[in-house]
């Protein structure tokens, strides 16, 4: 297309309509210009002035009516333009107008870029021969030429395809003024076409502006309706608040309406509701007045009648609590009505209703963030929660440098600040610090621990000859009722979860080949779990041995708990081969509550094939009820402790060893304690040795751990003697441990006294000790008066169990460790547990005794050990080494 035009143009142009009116005005009609004369005048030339100056050419103003009849001005499409105008240069023939010519005078007319422009907006081609003469009229069937402006005008409306869009026009704006540019001469284009395109340029400005025009009248509707429609939803949103508000006020007026409806129904009178009713349906139901009151008479014989979701007896006063205590309440939710306990506000929240007659006190929680908002600091968001709140980003650490502030503290296991509890009637076991809340003297209702014993017997056999290799349990005599479990059937069965550790003292004189094994079992079958187990090897019938066993574990509802005892082979007859000493209260339980927070492991030592010296068990874990607090170290010979509290533990370890220098020297367990990278002893255990025997070594104690710390033990064993250790699953090789929270737990660990140790012929004499580390609040070693070093006191309630091991020579037939208890200045002390050593082994030079029991002591309970020598005299006691006590106590 074009794009500029130069003033030269115009011009051209301008001359060419010129010539054009000329062209169709120069040849009149006549009988000298018809296609006869034409034909004729080929041989002789035409003569005159109205002659064509070359008869083979068709006249311009001829041509020019046919186009314009032909094409211009026929909007028809069936008549179509000449083949020039269609494009075909084929150079044939054609009749356009009646007057035959050859196409190919149409090429030799164009000039320029008029070549290149389409064929029915060139130029059209010139006649060489004109009508001379202004005379001239038109031609037959020719028509007058239109004024410009009217053909530019008619040449739009018929020619739609000449209507180009602005991206046919290279992307220019609409309205674009057209210039002469372009030289005379060169690059012609017929002036029509121009205006034509001027035209309509101007013809699109003008939509594409109304076009515009009508779109921002749209948006502008839109942008109306959506304020509409914004201010619709706020509009609604205020309804739904008010809404809630209304029903805000309607629920409290529910409330005041409800309560003062239980006020009336409580202070009515049967006699003021009968009148009520009757004189209802005296007003309302006249007709039916004799029917209501046979009804009444019916209703009023019965017990009970339903007034208002209450419950009323008929002939009685109204029914209601009674008199209820000062901190009470009656409700009437039950059936009948009850008095219960008003609500105490927890730690962290604060009484917004008090307690009424009838309604119980309603608590909020405080929120902290709101009232101190710096309590975290100023860069530290705090978050509250229900009793506490929560310093986000704050490490156990810094909260253990007091960042919860005062009367609050972390708690770990939430993660946050906890207020500190109040206690009831003030009594304080442990104050509140910055990682544990205050523990008060009574902390529920339901107790805490509790502590069990009871008496072991043969069962009796039903034959002469009856064997102890398939196992028999024992018979369990109860001396006192519990109400966590209850004996049954030679086993005890438990009523109420829990953690529980398990004690047994036991002493026989067997001469079975091999071996007995002492056993506890869960669960009373054949193939229930052992939880503990000890050999006692085979003294061939000369004196008696005995033994203790401890275990912890978990225990639900209606399991059960057995001892057994059995043979590994069948040569031990129960009347004949062995008799079993009757040891006092040979059967403790100790049991802990969950609520205690307590955590219970047992593992088991994996097995050796091999004899070695010195023996590292490497422990697997069977059952641990937290596995956060209590978990093996990375190589399984340590237990590794996550938080500080106390620890009861009992480790047992069965063997086979050979070699004379076994009797002589025995084993020693001893058991280590890893703090901050350094170990320590916790105690050491002796056992006598045995030559080509099977036995067992058990060391049971308490001691209060850190976080971090780690446990391990190791048997030691003379340099000359085989020993083959055994890691089995039947409980014989096993480490029980339970872990209590500090703040209801202590533990001490205390030697026996170098001073004043019993020798000689001993008779029921006291052991004096000395406590390994500072005085404790709750268990205390007296050191003044008659009682001095040879008692502990306990100032607050509790369960305590006990574990005592005595190293010494002696020459007695048997010697006696008792446990005895006192309160005050009671002249009779009372057993609590006792267990025997028998006659040393011949080669060996120690022995020893392990006395194990748990029981329930008061504020002011004394605890002391004595020591008995029966035919015989005591010569020697370790005091340094092998001899220790250690006493766990549990708030109850």
């Amino acid at each position: 297309m074009v794009g500029r035009w130069s003033c030269a143009w115009l011009s051209c142009l301008l001359f060419l309509l010129v010539c054009y009116e000329i062209s169709a005005e120069g040849c009149p009609g006549g009988p000298s210009c018809t296609s006869s004369s034409i034909e004729s005048d080929q041989q002789k030339p035409c003569v005159g002035t109205r002659c064509p100056a070359k008869a083979s050419k068709t006249s311009r103003s001829h041509r020019h009516a046919a186009s314009s009849d032909g094409y211009l001005q026929s909007g028809s499409a069936s008549q179509q333009p000449p083949p020039s105008a269609r494009g075909d240069f084929s150079g044939t023939t054609d009749t356009w107008g009646g007057t035959q010519h050859h196409s190919s005078n149409v090429t030799r007319d164009c000039k320029g870029i008029e070549c290149k422009l389409p064929l029915r907006i060139r130029m059209k081609s010139r006649s060489r021969v004109s009508c001379t003469g202004e005379g001239c009229p038109p031609a037959e069937g020719q028509q007058t030429l239109v004024h410009l402006s009217d053909r530019a005008a008619q040449f739009i409306g018929e020619a739609p395809d000449l209507q180009y869009s602005t991206s046919e026009l290279g992307g220019a704006p609409l309205g674009v003024q057209l210039t002469c540019d372009i030289k005379p001469g060169e690059n012609e284009v017929p002036s029509e076409d121009a205006l034509i395109l001027q035209l309509q340029l101007a013809k699109g400005q003008e939509k594409f502006v109304e076009s515009l025009k009508i779109q921002q009248k749209t948006i502008t509707e839109l942008q109306q309706k959506l304020t509409e429609q914004q201010n619709l939803l706020v509009s609604q949103q205020r309804e739904i608040i008010e809404q809630q508000r209304r029903m805000y006020e309607q629920m409290d007026m529910i409330k005041g309406q409800y309560s003062i409806l239980f006020d009336t129904v409580k202070h009515m009178s049967f006699q003021s509701l009968q009148e009520d009713i009757q004189q209802y349906f005296e007003a309302h139901l006249q007709g039916l007045q004799s029917q209501v009151r046979n009804h009444l008479q019916k209703t009023y014989s019965v017990h009970k009648m339903d007034v208002d979701t209450k419950v009323m007896d008929v002939g009685r006063p109204p029914l209601d609590c009674g008199t209820c205590e000062s901190d009470e309440f009656c409700t009437f939710q039950k059936t009948p009505p009850q008095c219960e306990k008003c609500t105490l506000c927890p730690a962290g929240f604060f009484q917004l209703t008090d307690c009424s007659d009838n309604i119980d006190r309603i608590c909020q929680d405080r929120d902290e963030c709101m009232n101190s908002p710096n309590i975290c600091g100023e860069r530290i968001k705090c978050l509250n929660t229900p009793g506490g709140f929560r310093c986000l980003g704050v490490a156990e650490k810094d909260a253990a440098l007091g960042i919860c502030g005062d009367q609050y503290f972390f708690n770990k296991e939430l993660q946050e600040c906890q207020a500190c509890s109040e206690c009831e009637e003030g009594v304080v076991t442990f104050s509140c610090t910055a990682d544990s809340d205050t523990v008060c003297t009574v902390v529920s209702e339901s107790k805490l621990c509790d502590s069990w014993s009871a008496g072991l017997s043969m069962p009796s056999h039903k034959t002469p000859n009856s064997q102890v290799y398939p196992g028999l349990s024992l018979k369990i005599k109860e001396k006192m009722q519990c109400e966590i479990l209850s004996p049954e059937d030679n086993q005890i069965v438990f009523k109420q979860h829990g953690l529980l550790w398990t004690d047994l003292n036991f002493a026989v004189k067997h001469n079975c080949r091999n071996f007995l094994q002492l056993s506890i079992k869960l669960n009373n079958s054949e193939e229930g779990y052992e939880l503990s187990g000890s050999r006692i090897e085979q003294p061939e019938g000369k004196y008696f041995q005995s033994t203790s066993i401890s275990c912890a574990v978990e225990v639900e509802p209606s399991q059960t708990l057995s001892v057994v005892l059995k043979s590994p082979n069948q040569f031990c007859n129960q009347s004949k081969d062995f008799h079993v000493y009757d040891l006092n209260t040979p059967l403790s339980l100790f049991w802990l509550s969950h609520d205690t927070g307590a955590v219970a492991m047992s593992a088991q030592m994996s097995t050796a094939m091999h004899y070695q010296t010195n023996y590292r068990p490497t422990f697997k874990i069977i059952s641990v009820s937290d596995p956060y607090m209590i978990s093996l170290s990375h190589d399984g010979r340590s237990i590794k402790l996550t938080e500080s509290g106390v620890v009861k533990f009992v480790f047992q370890q069965a063997l086979y060893s050979m070699g004379p220098t076994c009797v002589r020297e025995g084993f020693t367990l001893i058991s280590y304690i890893n703090r901050n990278g350094s170990n320590s002893e916790l105690m050491q255990i002796f056992k006598s040795g045995v030559n080509y025997r099977d036995t067992s070594i058990s060391a049971s104690g308490a001691t209060k751990v850190s976080s971090g710390d780690v446990i391990s033990f190791e048997v030691l064993s003379p340099a000359q003697c085989n020993v083959r250790y055994f890691g089995e699953n039947s409980g014989i090789s096993m480490l029980s441990l339970i872990w209590i929270p500090t703040a209801i737990s202590t533990a001490i660990t205390a030697s026996v006294s170098r001073a004043g140790l019993p020798t000689g012929a001993v008779r029921n004499k006291l052991l004096s000790f000395n406590q390994d580390f500072s005085q404790d609040k709750i268990i205390k070693l007296i050191t003044s008066g008659q009682f001095a070093y040879k008692y502990f006191m306990f100032t607050e309630n509790g369960g305590v169990s006990v574990s005592f091991n005595l190293k010494l020579i002696h020459s007695c037939n048997v010697v006696k460790v008792t446990l005895n208890t006192r309160i005050g200045d009671e002249v009779q002390s009372s057993i609590v547990a006792q267990q025997i050593g028998g006659q040393m082994p011949e080669g060996s030079q120690w022995t020893s005794v392990s006395l194990r029991s748990s029981f329930n002591v008061q504020n002011g309970t004394m605890l002391s050990i004595s020591l008995d020598c029966v035919r015989g005299r005591i010569n020697q006691i370790a005091h340094d080494k092998g001899t220790n006590l250690s006493v766990l106590w549990v708030l109850s």
